[in-house]
């Protein structure tokens, strides 16, 4: 494969959700999560994040400041955080008291991306302590939290977040709903993903940019697009890589749970109902696969349209070593740079 230039000054990460696979249990996906991310450390991607999602059969990331240590003891280079905390189910206090623990421990490696969604259910809204309303107060405790790491928050007056008070801690808001204007209001760099209705995604990031007033954080607007991206011999086979995810998303819609993932083939012989059929459908619109040159094609044309600095790929299948494969075909369609040394073990180790 050759290196596409026009990709070149972009930025390549990637979002991990644990998802579980067939026969195999959360613990495993949680492992499979430190694995992917020693892998892919190793093709020259630049950040790894994980995921916060409570009560789902067939996610095991329910802990994601507890996940990202074990992911940062167990590499050495490429930068580790949260895609995101949803910081309406927790207190902004033990938040960046958490934050401030990691970057303490891996300094300078350490990203906080933060969400405003609540629980899944309200089943699991009750158990966290929390409903639906509290998404509404994302801005009161992004300005919260962010002042424990400068010293200066006025919710508690007298209160200070150690080891977190004067370390700096990139922060980053996930767009959903009114996500983009709060992190404009901030002057916090964005993550939005590129999904569903496109011409809504780039009106965010749009606004996004005009309303942007620059802080101590960042200076000027800084955009993470988030996108499922599979690269393949063929662009069958990229879509086959699709279809597991696709049809789990389908079958929480119509069943009320996320499914662990399941192979292609199987899925794609399923008699699925009229119902089923189209959200199956609807799930794998907005997403890229493709061959070497029209998967480098398509992520070119998203990253003109939305001026995107960074592209976050998302991208989960059943089989490991597929999934792997298709990523190792990004990393070098967009040149990501030189292997890394060899992982380190996952006891804890400060960063260097």
């Amino acid at each position: 494969m050759r290196v596409n230039a026009a990709l070149q000054a972009t930025r390549f990460s990637i979002l991990d959700r644990s998802l579980t696979r067939r026969g195999h249990d959360h613990a495993q996906a949680l492992r499979d999560t430190v694995r992917f991310a020693q892998e892919t450390e190793a093709l020259g991607y630049h950040r790894f994040w994980v995921s916060e999602h409570h009560g789902v059969p067939g996610v095991a990331g329910s802990a994601p400041t507890v996940l990202a240590a074990a992911v940062a003891a167990a590499t050495s280079r490429i930068r580790v955080g949260t895609g995101g905390v949803m910081l309406p189910n927790h207190r902004p206090l033990v938040v960046a008291e958490q934050f401030g623990v990691l970057e303490s421990l891996y300094p300078g490696r350490i990203d906080m991306g933060l969400g405003r969604s609540v629980g899944f259910t309200g089943g699991i809204r009750r158990a966290l302590g929390h409903d639906k309303r509290d998404a509404e107060d994302f801005g009161d405790q992004l300005a919260e939290l962010l002042g424990y790491f400068t010293g200066d928050q006025k919710a508690h007056p007298g209160v200070h977040a150690l080891p977190a008070e004067g370390l700096r801690v990139p922060a980053y808001v996930l767009a959903t709903g009114t996500g983009a204007d709060i992190a404009a209001e901030h002057g916090l760099p964005l993550v939005i993903a590129a999904v569903g209705d496109r011409e809504r995604t780039l009106q965010a990031i749009a606004r996004y940019r005009g309303s942007f007033r620059a802080s101590a954080r960042s200076a000027r607007p800084y955009v993470v697009v988030a996108a499922d991206i599979a690269v393949a011999e063929t662009a069958e086979r990229a879509r086959r890589l699709q279809v597991p995810e696709a049809w789990a998303t389908a079958f929480s819609r119509t069943r009320g749970v996320f499914p662990p993932l399941t192979p292609a083939g199987e899925i794609l012989a399923t008699d699925m109902t009229d119902r089923e059929r189209a959200l199956f459908e609807e799930a794998l619109r907005g997403r890229i696969h493709g061959t070497q040159d029209e998967v480098a094609a398509a992520v070119r044309e998203l990253v003109e349209r939305s001026g995107a600095d960074e592209v976050m790929v998302t991208m989960n299948t059943f089989d490991h070593d597929e999934r792997l494969d298709s990523y190792r075909r990004l990393a070098r369609l967009a040149g990501t740079g030189a292997p890394a040394p060899p992982p380190v073990t996952l006891a804890c180790a400060p960063g260097r």
